[in-house]
């Protein structure tokens, strides 16, 4: 078994009322056994996605724990990211 790398995502009130409300209606049916699982599977899907896009399909080099910016988004980037809403 692989070892289990932790992250802490961190959700507006919204986001985290969709991600719960998006995994009781249809986890069970994607396969996804916790919420966990559930946003590991969309995080994953989307690293696939900016594979393809940035990186012609190629997995990057591995980043090690402790390399990038630790706590939850500013105001101002909370305020300004683009997620495509």
């Amino acid at each position: 078994m692989k070892k289990i790398a932790a992250f802490t995502p961190y959700f507006t009130e919204d986001e985290a009322g969709q991600v719960r409300a998006a995994f009781l209606a249809a986890g069970h049916v994607e396969g996804d056994a916790s919420v966990s699982d559930f946003i590991v599977r969309a995080t994953m899907r989307e690293v696939k996605r900016l594979q393809r896009r940035h990186n012609q399909g190629k997995k990057w080099d591995p980043v090690p724990a402790g390399a990038l910016r630790r706590g939850q988004r500013t105001r101002d980037e909370l305020q300004h990211r683009n997620e495509g809403n």
